[in-house]
């Protein structure tokens, strides 16, 4: 008889068991998924309460993010350190706030804020509707999520703000700029404190590679404590109809334009050697130890891609992996790189070099078929052909120099470039051509490849002083040192950082 209510009581028992399973499980999901407390739109057993104070903050729970956290947090949130960005922040804000930048009803958005000072002091002046992101979530604060993939809909947030530097930490610069257009509503506001944009060159990238937003303000403020470096904070505002300006701008044949901030390199580079050197071979080659390297003068960190081409390869010991590899500076980016070379003896090294797109073409002026001519210097025998030095000429062309020729493909370099690499790419070039500099450096211009160049290492052939000949002139290029020179000042008074090559 006594069965039957134990069947029951163990029914029973294990009813509550389960309800507390569930509960236990929902409580795992709302933590450790979403990254935060329960809200309306979940299924929740418990409502929060509609407000929360916590070391005498009163914090509403009507935002995406209510603040009510277990000891742990509690703890954090009552230490020296945290009380100190937390003011540091409060401030930033206020200042915002008095400026008309930030509204106590203004949506907000703190990209990489790893444990969510930035939020909770926002919360803490009275702008509740607050909620951070970062690789890992701190609840209630802080969600999973990272600058360049926000998990929320398009036109979310009156107010982003990235600060402590992240973004000068991210290697992904350019998707983070295009979440900010995306999330970020129209009219509304970014602000962002960076290390990197100290020069006008990194402002200016800076400002290009944000060109959903134009910018309102600047200023320089200082880090909460001595292990911040000075930052600069930019506030812009996005607008449909954004027109970003550039001082000084200068306009090449009316396709494009030098912003002033790329003149002013040009102006610290250094010289261009005025008198024709007796050893060319000598001087051109030490010449490279004068060089100012652009990511020497300036910061190249807010680009969208890093890019190498070499026009003229030759092997990939050549240049790219006996010079660009191992001596260009490159702030620790990764770039692409580019080989352009016809000569057909040294496309197969190219194979192994998954890190290399190889172009086994002649940039040219158009496409067209050229006859490649391998010629031989003064007091040498070329043995194989593709050991001596390439020179392309049209089919048409008459006459040679005696050297060995072949049909090869050449290209219109100039489309084949504004079709590869943009405005906000930060774009090195070397060109090595054998005397087709004359062809495609006035082709550049007037097609405004050109303005996508940010540097350029020229090799300019002319009738030079022979290494085995003294007193005789090479007898395989026309032009003159002089018209080399004229080559480098039109470049260098147009605005465009170019070095002599060797």
């Amino acid at each position: 008889m006594e069965s039957k209510p134990n069947s029951v009581k163990n029914l029973l028992v294990r009813v509550f068991l389960f309800s507390v399973l569930v509960l236990v499980v929902r409580f795992a999901y709302v933590v450790t998924i979403r990254g935060g407390s329960c809200d309306s739109g979940d299924f929740c057993f418990f409502s929060s309460p509609e407000n929360v104070n916590l070391a005498g903050i009163q914090l509403s729970s009507s935002s995406s993010a209510a603040v009510s956290a277990g000891d742990g947090a509690s703890s954090l949130w009552t230490s020296k350190e945290w009380r100190k960005s937390v003011d540091f922040y409060s401030s930033v804000f206020q200042d915002l706030l008095s400026h008309g930048f930030l509204f106590p009803k203004s949506k907000v958005l703190c990209v990489d804020s790893v444990l969510g000072q930035e939020v909770f002091a926002l919360k803490e002046i009275g702008v509740k509707n607050a909620i951070g992101i970062a690789k890992k979530a701190s609840p209630p604060l802080v969600r999973y999520g990272q600058g360049f993939k926000q998990p929320f809909g398009d036109n979310s947030f009156d107010f982003i703000f990235s600060g402590g530097g992240g973004i000068d930490r991210t290697a992904r610069v350019s998707d983070f700029a295009a979440e900010i257009g995306r999330t970020l509503k129209p009219e509304g506001f970014l602000v962002v404190h960076t290390a990197s944009t100290k020069d006008v060159y990194s402002f200016n990238s800076f400002l290009r590679l944000f060109n959903c937003c134009g910018l309102v303000t600047s200023r320089h403020v200082d880090g909460f404590d001595s292990s911040m470096p000075p930052m600069r904070e930019l506030v812009l505002k996005k607008s449909f109809h954004t027109e970003i300006l550039y001082p000084g701008e200068k306009s090449l044949g009316g396709k494009c334009s030098v912003p002033g901030y790329k003149q002013e390199l040009v102006r610290k580079a250094e010289p261009i050697i005025a008198k024709e050197p007796l050893k060319p071979w000598i001087s051109l080659k030490r010449n490279i130890q004068n060089v100012k390297y652009l990511p020497s003068m300036a910061d190249i960190n807010f680009k969208q891609r890093y890019i190498y081409i070499d026009v003229g390869a030759r092997s990939y010991g050549s240049s790219i992996g006996s010079w660009f590899k191992k001596q260009y500076p490159k702030q620790n980016k990764t770039f692409e790189v580019y080989a352009i070379e016809a000569d057909k003896t040294f496309h197969e090294q190219y194979s192994t070099k998954k890190a290399v797109t190889l172009l086994p073409y002649a940039a040219w002026v158009r496409n067209e078929t050229l006859l490649f001519e391998i010629n031989k210097d003064p007091g040498k025998e070329v043995v194989d052909i593709g050991r001596g030095m390439g020179r392309i000429r049209p089919v048409q062309a008459e006459g040679s120099s005696g050297g060995n020729v072949d049909k090869i493909q050449g290209f219109d370099f100039a489309n084949w470039l504004k079709n590869t690499v943009s405005e906000n790419d930060f774009v090195v070039m070397k060109m090595d051509v054998e005397g087709t500099e004359f062809d495609l450096i006035p082709r550049l211009f007037e097609t405004g490849a050109i303005c996508l160049v940010d540097e350029i290492f020229l090799e300019c052939h002319y009738n030079r002083w022979q290494k085995c000949c003294p007193g005789e002139r090479s007898s395989k290029y026309e032009k003159t040192y002089d018209q080399c020179l004229e080559l480098f000042h039109s470049l260098r008074e147009s605005g465009v950082l170019v070095h002599q090559w060797w």
